[in-house]
């Protein structure tokens, strides 16, 4: 269905995306260092602050950390925040949603109210707090993602919910949903069978923009320094924080590497979230161009096949020999139209 820069958008995301899911996969292979290692394998140090070399190719930070290596592993970090964030906040607002929306009444009222209380917390300050509360500020892998995964679905859930709860309001005043409670459906296989399958349509557009929010979430973590620690997970957020000092000394390479990953990884998941809503709209859908199109309105407003009546012939006739062309106003009264252009003629008059 996509046409024109839409679809170019569209590929052009999908390829990005599937470029860093691939690098996460595949991260043992490619990266010839492990994300805290800072000796090689005879026992040598690294040496801290190395410019790109043959065995940095990206340099090395001030600890001593292979900058590539981390980048790469920083990779699969990013990946599995965005799963356990995506997962959790879809889980519990489309179960909401169905809730609200096929109950009604005081359980909707409230549900909205405190989705609405919700969505006006600062998804980044919630982060932190969460981050506080479940690892004191000092993060390993699975704490610092939960931080994260914790604070994207709290703040997201509001809109699974809305989207959902929208669609339920208007799909079960359907004829089938009906039906279905004619026939004795339980309450269960109604939400489940009817609801849920038909109000779930938008949701890769939602959860798409979520994930690259995921990312930035967890990588602001890490900048503030309550992210996820060095020695247990890679992550940019991290990096980009610790090579703050270098850049004003003239080592770029620590922090440009981390950012570019951040910057395209977000830009990849962005624009395929971008193009499913333009798909999913049709006032947004790109559409052939107009040289494409053959004929006239009138060709494309009726079915081609079907010839001219009679009255639009004398009309054409008309406007072709009539200067300002005329109307059916322009002639005699008393004529009634369906006799001067053949239609409605009584049997017998000529």
């Amino acid at each position: 269905m996509a046409v024109g820069w839409q679809k170019g958008m569209l590929i052009t995301g999908l390829a990005i995306t599937a470029f860093f899911l691939l690098v996460a996969l595949f991260a043992p292979l490619i990266a010839p260092y492990g994300h805290a290692q800072i000796k090689a394998a005879d026992g040598t140090s690294f040496p801290a602050q190395a410019a790109p070399s043959a065995e940095h190719i990206w340099g090395t930070t001030a600890a001593g950390f292979d900058v590539f290596s981390r980048v790469v592993w920083g990779a699969r970090t990013a990946v599995i925040a965005i799963v356990v964030a995506v997962l959790l906040s879809i889980f519990a607002g489309v179960l909401l949603g169905l809730v609200s929306g096929y109950y009604g009444g005081w359980v909707d009222r409230i549900l909205v109210m405190i989705a609405d209380a919700v969505y006006s917390f600062p998804s980044l300050l919630l982060a932190i707090l969460m981050a506080i509360m479940i690892s004191h500020g000092q993060s390993g892998l699975w704490s610092g993602i939960l931080a994260s995964g914790i604070s994207i679905t709290v703040v997201y859930i509001p809109q699974y919910f809305r989207t959902i709860r929208a669609e339920v309001i208007r799909i079960k005043e359907s004829a089938y949903v009906e039906s279905a409670r004619v026939v004795g459906a339980s309450t269960w296989r109604i939400m489940t069978k009817h609801l849920f399958k038909n109000s779930t349509r938008t949701l890769p557009v939602i959860l798409t923009l979520n994930s690259s929010e995921a990312i930035l979430t967890l990588a602001g973590l890490g900048f503030l320094g309550f992210g996820i620690e060095p020695t247990a997970a890679a992550e940019w957020g991290y990096d980009l924080n610790r090579s703050v000092s270098d850049v004003t000394a003239g080592i770029w390479w620590t922090a440009v590497f981390p950012g570019i990953a951040i910057v395209l990884i977000v830009l990849g998941i962005t624009l395929v979230g971008e193009s499913l809503n333009d798909l999913a709209d049709p006032r947004l859908r790109a559409r052939k161009s107009a040289g494409e199109v053959v004929g006239s309105i009138e060709d494309t407003s009726v079915d081609p096949n079907e010839k001219p009546t009679a009255r639009n012939e004398v009309i054409a006739e008309l406007d072709a020999n009539v200067d300002p062309p005329a109307t059916v106003t322009d002639h005699d009264p008393t004529i009634v139209a369906s006799e001067w252009t053949g239609e409605g003629k009584p049997e017998g008059k000529e």
